[in-house]
Order: C-alpha cells, then structure tokens, then sequence
C-alpha cells in the first residue's frame, strides 16, 4: 500500500482517505421536509480516526476482487458496484480483508453519517442551498427524471471537505 500523509492506496488502486475523529449531530432536524417522525437529531462522538474508500466500490474493483459481477443496468469498470446486499458487502470486505492483510469493513451508520457531513451542520456537506445539489450528486433531477435510472460513474461530481465523493 502507498501512503501519502492521510491517504492509503491499496495494491486494487482503491484510494482510501483518512477521516479525523470528532463530534457532530447526527439526523435530520424537526424542519427537515420528508423527516420521519421517528428520527432525532442527537451529538454523536466519533473517537477513533478512521479510512473510508473516496468513491463508492466501482464494478472492475468487485471485479477484481470477487470475480464476480452482481449488478444490474450499466456497466463497466468505473461504475459503482449496485444492487449489493449488506451480506455482499460484508462478503466483499472479508475477501479484500484476506488479499490485503489487513482489516476492512463497512462504516457504521454514525461513521458514514459523519463522513458525509464533513464537518458541517448544514444541510448538505457544501451547504444549504438546493441549487448546487447537481455539482456534488446524482439525485432525482439531474438523473431518474432524465431516464438515468442507474448508478452512474464514480468521482465524477465535486468531493466534500473530506475529499469523498458521490455521498
């Protein structure tokens, strides 16, 4: 594996960045339209520094690691691995886990949650305004309401703070 300073790239080429530890508030506020009534937002502490892939699993690195192909719509080696069980991924992690040497896994909820965020208490990792959703993901307007109902190449919107993208 290479390291460069908080960044990890392992012998697949998966480039995974290191996220410092730190406190946030995680869930959705009261005023947040489509909140279920059940969530609450609550402090959260993340006490351990942690590495988390800057992309979502592409297709040619399950690929290459699975020698498998579990996906459905378009392919090709740069396009997020999709319809993935949680025991896939699991399955995933504890292969990778063998040909590396070294532990992987999925981050919990807190973790993915945090990663996201970035260090915000926005709405969104680069704020609250709706009109630059489309620069850092792919979502109902500039995908399924155009007929890209699938998952679509990795990295190619704008990172968060954190340098993760498609979150």
């Amino acid at each position: 594996a290479i390291l460069a300073g908080d960044l990890i790239i392992n012998t697949f080429g998966m480039k995974l960045n290191k996220i410092p530890a730190g406190t946030f508030l995680m869930g959705s506020p009261e005023t947040e339209e489509g909140r279920y009534g059940s969530e609450h937002q609550h402090e959260v502490t993340i006490t351990k520094a942690f590495y988390i892939q800057t992309t979502e699993v592409t297709q040619g690195q399950w690929k290459a690691v699975m020698d498998t192909e579990v996906w459905q719509g378009k392919r090709g080696p740069n396009y997020a691995a999709s319809f993935v069980s949680w025991n896939d991924a699991v399955a995933y992690c504890k292969t990778l886990s063998e040909k590396e040497g070294k532990t992987y896994r999925l981050p919990t909820e807190a973790e993915w949650e945090y990663a996201c965020r970035a260090g915000t208490n926005t709405t969104w990792s680069f704020g609250d305004d709706e009109a630059s959703l489309g620069d850092y993901a792919w979502f109902g307007k500039n995908a399924y309401a155009i007929g890209e109902e699938y998952a679509h190449q990795v990295g190619l919107k704008k990172p968060n703070a954190f340098g993760l993208y498609d979150m």
